[in-house]
């Protein structure tokens, strides 16, 4: 991939211009140039949110396990395994609650915003 894919790509990925310029065999004016066009800064956005929307899934395949591994550990022979365990679970189900709720509040204030005339 060269251009700017290449160079969307690499700015997406959070590298300077000057390394997006190489990934894409320009200079670095040429990036400096693309960036300030409102068009291709909406193709870098877009790349990023689809790179953190793939990382997210990825976080939450092994939230799976994670979670499991926490649930065989409150079964563990060591009472200070157990406790442990615990706590992370119950320091993690709080904030998790609390952003699961404002996330179910938020789209039902937007659903209400929408049926309003």
């Amino acid at each position: 991939m060269h251009g700017r894919p290449a160079a969307i790509t690499a700015l997406a990925q959070g590298h300077t211009t000057t390394q997006a310029a190489t990934a894409a065999g320009v200079t670095v004016r040429t990036v400096q140039r693309w960036i300030n066009d409102p068009d291709f800064a909406l193709n870098v956005r877009d790349a990023r949110k689809d790179l953190l929307q793939h990382a997210v899934g990825r976080l939450a395949a092994g939230a799976v396990q994670a979670v499991d591994t926490l649930l065989e550990a409150l079964e563990d022979d060591s009472t200070k395994v157990r406790v442990m365990a615990a706590r992370t679970l119950l320091d993690t189900l709080l904030p998790l609650r609390e952003s699961l709720e404002l996330e179910e509040r938020i789209a039902a204030l937007e659903t209400a915003d929408r049926q309003e005339p």
